[in-house]
């Protein structure tokens, strides 16, 4: 049963992908990147419109960050009558 599994798997496989003759690739190029955690998020239109780059984008993001954590601080700590 494993030779007609091996069998179909070699089937698949154009003649045109013959990767002994690929060059120049690098295994692992892009590891570091990955392992840094990397997030690419996309914007809308009229999102991206507002910010002139990355930098004000996350600004933006942690000043709301610390807006939203005031708030939530302010409603625990009032007493309840």
């Amino acid at each position: 049963m494993n030779k007609e599994i091996e069998n179909e798997m070699e089937d698949e496989l154009r003649s045109e992908y013959d990767f002994a003759q690929m060059q120049g690739g690098v295994r692992g190029k892009y590891i570091e990147r990955y392992r840094t955690g990397t997030n690419l998020i996309l914007l809308d239109p009229d999102v991206a419109r507002a910010f002139p780059n990355e930098i004000a984008v996350n600004d933006a993001l942690i000043m709301l960050i610390q807006v939203a954590q005031r708030q939530q601080s302010n409603h625990t700590m009032q007493p309840t009558e």
